[in-house]
């Protein structure tokens, strides 16, 4: 349904709004005319939680709060007890607090809780909804898996599996931002998100109240030098870099890095019903570059605004 004839009735109640795909979010719900409350307590203090869940009585509770770590997950690392107050006893206790109260919750979750092995090789079939995580590399991916494990049991969430999401602006958040950034990079295929291909999707769900599990990305898979050669095309044609591989990127990293393919079939199956296409990664990697460069010269930010080369090294 079009967003514009949404009951009015219907309250979402946003977790993470300052957060960059919270943001996103907002600004999705709030062009679609519908209502958005955006939460002020932090997802540790249950109190606090419950408190804002009956003042707002929403309908609709979206979670786009948690911790990644910055300036990446390596903090995560030294950041332990912070990680597992907020990824995990916290998202349980929101989660938990919605089933009580009869709330629909969508939870924008990581599918960076895989790595490829010999049932799923590079270019072999993708992991499921349904296979069991096999990546720990780093504790952040540790604390996703497990509450994922645990939010299982709850009759009223949809988990949505987010992977190296990326804008269609140069967001110092976007992988492909991120990457340009490096001298070199690793070159191996991967899952990713398209995140404004995906999230109009994702308020559809919630508004249907889907649960479970789901590998939110878009179909396919593509490498870090695929990426980075549709960055040189469409965006800047000056741009160059090399590559390096896993064993020389885990010496300037504190924790390791999950690469994966995962199947899509389930997601695409219930976007048919809902009148949504989803393009292919690498169809949508190129329309979302291609607005970007649009954007930047509109703003006479081109080529200042490109990104610039840490230095250093990967540093």
């Amino acid at each position: 349904r079009d967003a514009a004839i949404m009951p009015s009735n219907e309250v979402y109640l946003l977790w993470g709004s300052t957060g960059w795909i919270g943001g996103i979010l907002q600004g999705l719900l709030r062009d679609g005319g519908r209502k958005v409350v955006v939460a002020k307590s932090r997802l540790q203090n249950r109190q606090d939680i419950e408190k804002e869940l009956d003042e707002h009585q929403p309908t609709r509770v979206l979670i786009a709060a948690g911790i990644t770590g910055r300036p990446n997950v390596d903090w995560c690392e030294t950041n332990k007890e912070a990680t597992v107050r907020t990824n995990v006893i916290g998202t349980l206790a929101l989660v938990d607090a919605c089933w009580q109260r009869g709330i629909h919750a969508t939870l924008f979750a990581t599918g960076c809780i895989y790595e490829y092995d010999k049932e799923h090789p590079i270019g072999g079939r993708g992991f499921t909804e349904e296979d069991r995580p096999n990546y720990d590399g780093s504790f952040y991916s540790k604390t996703k898996a497990l509450v994922e494990e645990l939010l299982k049991v709850y009759s009223n969430v949809l988990i949505l599996r987010l992977r190296m999401p990326i804008s269609d602006d140069l967001s110092e958040r976007s992988f492909v931002t991120k990457i340009a950034k490096y001298h070199k990079v690793v070159d191996i295929p991967n899952s990713m998100t398209v995140l404004n291909e995906l999230l109009p999707l994702s308020l559809s769900m919630s508004e249907n109240k889907l649960t479970g599990i789901f590998n939110f990305c878009n179909p396919g898979a593509i490498s870090h030098n695929e990426v980075l050669q549709i960055y040189k095309e469409e965006v800047d044609p000056d741009f160059v870099w090399s590559n390096f591989s896993l064993e020389e990127q885990a010496k300037i990293l504190g924790a390791g890095r999950s690469n994966n393919f995962l199947e899509t079939k389930k997601l695409e199956d219930e976007a048919v019903k809902l009148g949504h296409n989803i393009p292919d990664i690498k169809t949508a990697v190129r329309q979302a570059l291609r607005k970007a460069k649009a954007n930047l010269v509109a703003q006479g930010k081109f080529p200042d605004g490109l990104p610039k080369k840490l230095g250093p090294g990967n540093k």
